[in-house]
Formats: C-alpha cells, structure tokens, sequence
C-alpha cells in the first residue's frame, strides 16, 4: 500500500503541493493528470526523495517519510524508500558508457550486493520480458527511444521496486508502440507490482490505470475509478481539462 497523506511541497513561499491526499491499493497503477504546472512532476519527485517534502507524510511498504523529521533520519528514510520505489524518467539517464545489460546490472550489483553473475541471468531475463533481448551488448546511444524506454523499465524493475514511478512513458514512442506499453505494464501489474504514472495521453492511462488523480493548481481536484473520473468527472474543472486533453492512444 502507498499512502500519502496531506503532503505540501514549498519552494520559498510558493507552495507546489497544497495538501495532496490519496492512497494506492497493491498491484493497481494510478495514472495522474493535469496541465502543465499542476504539480505532477513534483509529487512524483516527493514520492521517490528527490525532494523532501514540507508537510503530510508519505508512506510506502513500511517506510514513512514527514516533514518533521531530523534531516539525518530523513536521509536514512529516503535511501530505505529509494530501495523499493524505482522511477522510469522522462529522458531515462542510461548510462552511456555502459551496456544495456551493465546499465541492469550496475545498482543490483552495487547497491543490493547481489553477485553479478546472478544480476546478469535476472537482467537478462527482465530483457526478455520487455521485448530487447537482442540489445544485450548494445550501448544506449545505438538504441531507438522506444528502445532505451524498455531498457530503463528493466532497470528500474531490477531492484524489485514495490512501486514503479513512470513520468510520460509515452512521450518517446510513435502510436504503434503505446499499446505493446501498455500490455507489457499491465503485465508487470499482474506480477505484483504497482505503478504510478504520469501522462497527457487520456487515451494510454484508459487503458492502463484502475484509478484516477487529477491535480490541478497543486490541489488534488479528483480521485476514482479511471472510467469515473474519465467519463463521469464530478468537478467542473475537471469536466474542462478533459474537454481539451489529449486522447490519443
């Protein structure tokens, strides 16, 4: 369970996050939309530690972060978070002078301490399941951006997140390529994980969310079930954004 609870987020006296509140049940995936500016990418640089949060709390598998809390036992808490929260960015950062499989390999390894041999047989086997089983020795620069999108998924699967963070999955891929996305995460889901993402894709998050959050202003304006929230909005500005959001698939 992922719980977060009136989370605030100020930068000076401007507050992002003005009392964000929603809870995601295991092997669900929350998709969260909203225009440019909403505070999206914030919450989502919350929910891994990239950013400490100003009030409320954020909890995930036991690990809970506040506001109050002394920045030294705010530090350990987010390296306990970092372990079982993984996160899919925009542009994914692979390593260049790594391989896609040292790319896998390189936190399970140092982090996990797992032996490489070991991390090279599961990464090996997450490439199979996201279709790149032919990148192995290849390096990202030589790697299509469909492509270097499945590699950082299996990355971040590697460490065996509880939650999988994903900030506009779709952006790098051409229409043909979001509905294989959208199975392989749905696939994933059934596996025991759970995701959260954020996309301006209507269409995508339909397909693969079992909920809804729409944030607008830094406020959480509605939370349901995606065909809800997706068909049925109870808040007018809601009803408005959707008017003008993008559907594709």
């Amino acid at each position: 369970m992922i719980r977060v609870t009136e989370l605030r987020k100020r930068f000076g006296n401007n507050e992002i996050l003005k009392g964000i509140s929603f809870d995601v049940p295991p092997q669900t995936v929350l998709g969260v939309i909203g225009a440019s500016g909403s505070g999206k990418s914030t919450l989502l640089r919350c929910l891994n530690g990239l950013e400490t949060i100003s009030g409320g709390t954020v909890e995930c598998n036991g690990v809970r972060l506040e506001a109050n809390l002394s920045h030294a036992e705010y530090r350990k808490r987010v390296k306990e978070l970092r372990l079982k929260v993984g996160t899919v960015f925009q542009h994914f950062y692979l390593f260049p002078h790594l391989s896609v499989v040292g790319n896998i390999i390189e936190a399970p390894v140092h982090v996990l301490r797992t032996p490489k041999k070991t991390a090279e047989i599961e990464a090996k086997e997450l490439l199979e399941s996201v279709g790149m089983t032919h990148a192995v020795r290849r390096y990202p620069g030589s790697l299509s951006g469909g492509e270097q999108q499945r590699v950082a998924i299996a990355r971040a699967l590697a460490m065996h997140p509880a939650l999988l963070l994903l900030d506009e999955p779709t952006s790098a891929l051409d229409p043909r390529r979001v509905n294989s996305l959208r199975t392989l995460l749905r696939t994933f889901v059934d596996r025991g994980h759970t995701m959260i993402i954020i996309s301006h894709s209507m269409g995508f998050l339909e397909g693969v969310s079992d909920n809804i959050l729409f944030m607008e202003g830094g406020v959480a304006v509605e939370f349901g079930p995606t065909d809800a929230v997706m068909n049925s909005p109870q808040d007018a500005r809601t009803k408005d954004f959707l008017l003008t959001a993008d559907s594709t698939d």
